[in-house]
């Protein structure tokens, strides 16, 4: 099944970062910048310096250091040894910067800061993706450095989720609770405001978060009630918060029965761990995602390392 949770196409189009993308990467990079504060060194001599991993894992992170280098560090020259998205062994070199002293040294800290984390999600990813018997995973919006962590998500083999708040329509509780009237009725909020929802803008990737059997079957009927009043066939997210695998495959075969499934994609949500994730194989959910692949992750041990003038 194609699920409207790959968002990685609206980062980067034909090899190019999109605006989008490129923004976000400016944002941080002027950011950690500014914080580190770098002085130029006494020493501006010609030299060549090396991007080594002192780790095995997957490599992110090169349209980020690309924008830094070819912005912050305009007069080297830098050549990759690998590609977005390969392995790398430990004590292999990653990365060649020729240039002077000074505009390496100036750039270090953060470029090292980027390139790990990010390769440090991106195998982390991997490293779940090997685990979960095949069901598709994707982060949340919980995120510590917002689209980069997408991407990086995206490099490791796991799918973006949506990007941003406004990337794709989500009603979760606050939003229920936000039109019903206190000791309201929490199935009539859900049934307004999925009753509601613009299908012009928001058909093809609308997420209803929902916590029992009885929301979500309410959820799907009546998405598929205006699906079949405008002449669509696009499919609702139940996004099954805290529900477990076993409840989880419960919920799918009453949508079943009720001929409801087909109006759905399921996905899995809540107390997902990598030593619990291949329970989900059995919960008949199209996918499961998790805050768990891109926050509080190590990075990946980079170090630079100057070998001597050129």
């Amino acid at each position: 099944m194609t699920l409207p949770h790959d968002r990685s196409r609206l980062l980067v189009d034909n090899g190019v970062p999109t605006k989008i993308f490129s923004q976000s990467i400016d944002r941080w990079i002027e950011t950690m910048l500014a914080d580190d504060v770098s002085e130029y060194d006494v020493f501006d001599n010609l030299v060549k310096a090396k991007v080594i991993a002192k780790e095995s894992g997957i490599i992110c992170g090169q349209f980020v250091i690309n924008r830094l280098l070819d912005n912050h560090a305009s007069n080297c020259s830098y050549h990759w040894n690998i590609n977005e998205g390969d392995s790398v062994k430990e004590n292999e070199y990653i990365l060649q910067i020729n240039g002077k002293s000074s505009e390496i040294l100036k750039v270090e800290r953060v470029m090292l800061n980027l390139l790990g984390r990010l390769s440090g999600i991106s195998t982390t990813t991997s490293e779940w993706i090997s685990v979960t018997n095949d069901i598709q995973l994707a982060c949340t919006r919980k995120t510590e450095w917002g689209i980069l962590d997408k991407w990086a998500v995206h490099i490791g083999g796991g799918l973006t989720h949506r990007l941003y708040r406004s990337d794709a329509l989500m009603l979760k509780e606050n939003d229920f609770a936000s039109v019903r009237k206190i000791g309201g009725d929490q199935n009539e909020a859900i049934k307004e405001l999925v009753s509601n929802i613009d299908l012009e803008k928001d058909s093809n990737f609308t997420i209803v978060e929902v916590q029992n059997i009885d929301e979500a079957v309410l959820a799907t009927k009546t998405w598929s009630e205006k699906q079949k009043n405008n002449s669509t066939t696009d499919s609702v997210v139940l996004l099954l918060d805290n529900m477990g695998p076993l409840n989880a495959k419960i919920v799918g075969t009453e949508l079943e029965k009720l001929d409801l499934r087909k109006w759905c994609i399921l996905e899995g949500s809540g107390g997902i761990t990598k030593d619990n994730v291949a329970e989900w194989s059995v919960s008949g959910v199209d996918l499961i995602s998790t805050s768990a692949i891109n926050r509080g992750v190590k990075s990946l041990d980079i170090s630079l390392i100057i070998e001597g003038g050129v």
